[in-house]
């Protein structure tokens, strides 16, 4: 767990809204407040278009904020000049989804890796061959790799090289946007547990996206829950997993499969019916209200507020949130 309550990142009612086509507006983050500490890993997760990595790219500033605070270290990113979002860039980085689009083709591992230490003037000449070839051991690969190609690589080698890049210009944040998705489960358990070793030793702190919960569960701190560009749950990793209270966090945790089983066949899972609703200029009330078997009729007038229901939980649902 973190050892610090000191916060890093404050998010508050941050909106991220895309123009479609002429009049219609899909709310990809309509209004979520949260806050990451120092050292941490905060999880993210939810069902693929709620909003989580629209979420992860717009705090990073790869997205322009439609409204809300993005407050990193006391400062609003949102309100930075130029020189400033420079500095800023140094010390927040994202690894990609996708290792094999995320890297470019035509440059060497070298280049890749280096391309963050020449922008920012961190090392020239041998130095900067040297720190190359260091993050090249600290991911765990070797110093004749960094005269390759990306396609010389596997998806797990590439990734690797993405948190290289990501460490390059020695970061205090980065975004892990769904960082073993396109993996092979065989490797995913190892980028987790270099990502795991590498915040331990560098004193990193992760926003962690992904749609598999048991590695969010393994890795995070704290796990927050989106449904359709909303936070409808956020609680410390152990409790969100063994205590979870929104209807839809209790169906996304039914559905995580147990090694054991025997245990397994006798789970009661809490299924989810319908079709998840358009982001696009969405009906009013609880954007669950639609699939939630406990519907009540100001679930679908009021949209609930997320609120502390005990220490260090917060839940936005109108039966559990009073």
């Amino acid at each position: 767990m973190a050892e610090t309550k000191e916060v890093l990142i404050q998010v508050k009612d941050l909106k991220k809204h895309f123009k479609v086509g002429k009049k219609a507006i899909l709310k990809a983050v309509d209004g979520i407040s949260f806050d990451i500490f120092k050292g941490e890993t905060l999880g993210l997760v939810g069902e693929s278009g709620c909003g989580k990595t629209t979420c992860g790219k717009t705090i990073m500033g790869l997205y322009p904020a439609t409204s809300g605070d993005i407050i990193y270290d006391g400062v609003d990113i949102n309100k930075l000049n130029r020189k400033e979002r420079y500095e800023f860039t140094r010390r927040a980085q994202i690894i990609f989804q996708d290792p094999y689009s995320s890297l470019n083709p035509r440059m060497t591992v070298g280049d890749i890796i280096g391309e963050g230490i020449d922008i920012h003037n961190l090392y020239t000449g041998k130095s900067r061959t040297e720190r190359i070839y260091e993050l090249l051991d600290i991911i765990g690969l070797n110093a004749e790799h960094a005269s390759r190609f990306p396609h010389e690589f596997s998806g797990g080698q590439r990734q690797r090289i993405g948190i290289a890049r990501a460490l390059a210009i020695e970061p205090d944040f980065i975004v892990c946007d769904e960082p073993i998705s396109a993996l092979d489960v065989s490797i995913q358990a190892q980028v987790i547990n270099l990502l795991i070793k590498l915040q331990k030793d560098l004193g990193l702190t992760y926003l962690f996206i992904a749609h598999d919960l048991s590695m969010v569960k393994h890795i995070s701190d704290r796990v927050g829950v989106m449904y359709l560009g909303n936070m409808v749950e956020l609680a410390k990793s152990s409790e969100i997993y063994h205590n979870p209270l929104h209807p839809y966090t209790k169906a996304l945790m039914s559905a995580i499969p147990i090694p054991d089983p025997s245990v397994e066949r006798e789970k009661k899972r809490v299924a989810i019916e319908g079709e998840i609703p358009s982001p696009i200029n969405p009906k009013p009330g609880c954007r669950f209200a639609g699939r939630c078997k406990v519907v009540k009729d100001i679930c679908k007038q009021e949209a609930p507020k997320l609120l502390e229901v005990k220490s260090g939980h917060f839940v936005a649902c109108h039966l559990t949130g009073k």
